[in-house]
């Protein structure tokens, strides 16, 4: 009897300790939750696409709500029907399984036939005549196009280039890298900002030409409905005609490597005036670029300038102190090209030396060639701050009009 009164207490006591642990899990849980609801009402909810801002989108958006209609409508109607007849039907009613015997009967062909028939219907006629009719015009990219844009993917950037207008220049993330690393709350538009985002009068069709110089990238901006490759040796297109001033972010959507997730793409959206304003104001800061090739820097400057230079285009692959990722990423710091001759006795780029890396790049590694993304002062200014930081100590430079008469 003395046992069973010690095993009855000894459950008792068990099942008060699992209430009082489901009891504190439990306040767990509301406390993560009341925590988290903030966060969620201040945030935009959707369960549909994005707000579409340019034809194609909008008819993308068309297609998937009457899509979405139709199989709804067919969802609703045959487990409607397939639930009625297993409750009609059943065997408690004191119904049995129809037994089918001899050749196909008018019944069977009709159940057979009228739904593939509907789904024929659906299929091509109905979804599929809009959706070529949508398909048509998004590969439309040359028919009243109103300007030109060119797109450049690298690692981990993204190039605009105005061809009319000869104005061409980098857009980089500008998410600080406190956030990056958790050492403060993540801002509203984290891995979303960059410094130089792309303008686009509203109301004008876009031709977008996309390239890259590495490996595959996306350009995609999903308020666009436009999502395409950018493919190293090729030359894809495609289009935009935004309906409605503001600012639109998107993202790399391939795959690229290592800082894929630090290429946002966003684009401002301005009525006409505003975007051509925005364009001389370009075109000035350009010359002014190419003229400050001509003039002789002095080391503080290039310093400072290639400090910059320096964080935005290199700091990725070797990171900000210099000391990089081998063997993909090798240090700079100490590093012997680094440290090797800067020119030639002639005045030339030596093979494979400091300079002819950062021009030229280095083949069959992941070292791009920064001729065709860098200003003459920008590689200038890197190239001086790379030899003279990270405990380099070579303490020469290069002028910007040395870079331009090497080009």
């Amino acid at each position: 009897m003395g046992s069973c009164v010690d095993f009855n207490a000894d459950e008792a006591n068990s099942w008060s300790r699992g209430r009082a642990s489901a009891r504190r899990l439990l306040k767990r849980l509301c406390l993560l939750v009341a925590v988290a609801l903030p966060g969620i009402a201040g945030a935009e909810f959707r369960f549909n696409f994005p707000d579409p801002v340019t034809p194609v989108a909008r008819e993308t958006l068309n297609i998937h709500n009457e899509f979405m209609l139709i199989i709804t409508i067919l969802f609703v109607a045959v487990f409607g029907i397939m639930i009625y007849s297993m409750i009609k039907h059943r065997k408690s009613s004191g119904h049995s399984p129809a037994k089918f015997t001899g050749p196909t009967g008018g019944l069977q062909w009709f159940w057979a036939l009228v739904p593939f028939a509907i789904l024929l219907y659906i299929d091509f006629i109905l979804m599929g005549i809009p959706a070529v009719h949508a398909i048509i015009e998004m590969e439309d990219t040359k028919t009243r196009a109103d300007m030109v844009l060119k797109v450049t993917g690298m690692q981990w950037k993204w190039q605009y280039e105005y061809p009319e207008a000869g104005v061409k220049y980098i857009s980089t993330t500008t998410t600080p890298r406190e956030q990056i690393n958790n050492s403060e709350p993540k801002g509203e538009n984290y891995l979303l900002e960059v410094d130089h985002p792309v303008v686009l009068p509203v109301g004008k069709k876009v031709r977008i030409l996309l390239t890259s110089t590495d490996v595959i990238h996306t350009w995609w901006v999903p308020q666009f409905g436009v999502k395409r490759d950018a493919v190293p040796g090729f030359l894809r297109e495609t289009w935009v005609q935004i309906e409605k001033p503001g600012i639109y972010r998107g993202q790399c959507a391939e795959l690229c490597g290592k800082d894929h997730g630090f290429m946002p793409v966003v684009v401002h959206a301005v009525p006409e005036p505003e975007y051509l304003a925005w364009l001389e104001e370009k075109k000035a800061e350009a010359k002014a670029a190419a003229g400050g090739a001509d003039r002789a820097w002095s080391s503080d400057e290039l310093m400072a300038k290639g400090q910059e230079v320096y964080t935005k285009q290199c700091a990725a692959c070797h990171q900000p102190n210099g000391l990089g990722m081998p063997p993909a990423f090798p240090a700079l710091a100490g590093s012997p090209v680094v440290k090797g001759p800067l020119l030639g006795k002639d005045g030339k780029i030596l093979k494979d030396s400091h300079v002819d890396r950062v021009v030229n790049g280095k083949a069959g590694t992941a070292m791009q060639a920064f001729r065709n993304t860098l200003s003459d002062v920008e590689l200038a200014a890197v190239i001086t701050y790379e030899r003279n930081s990270f405990g380099n100590r070579q303490g020469d430079m290069i002028q910007p009009a040395q870079i331009k008469a090497l080009r």
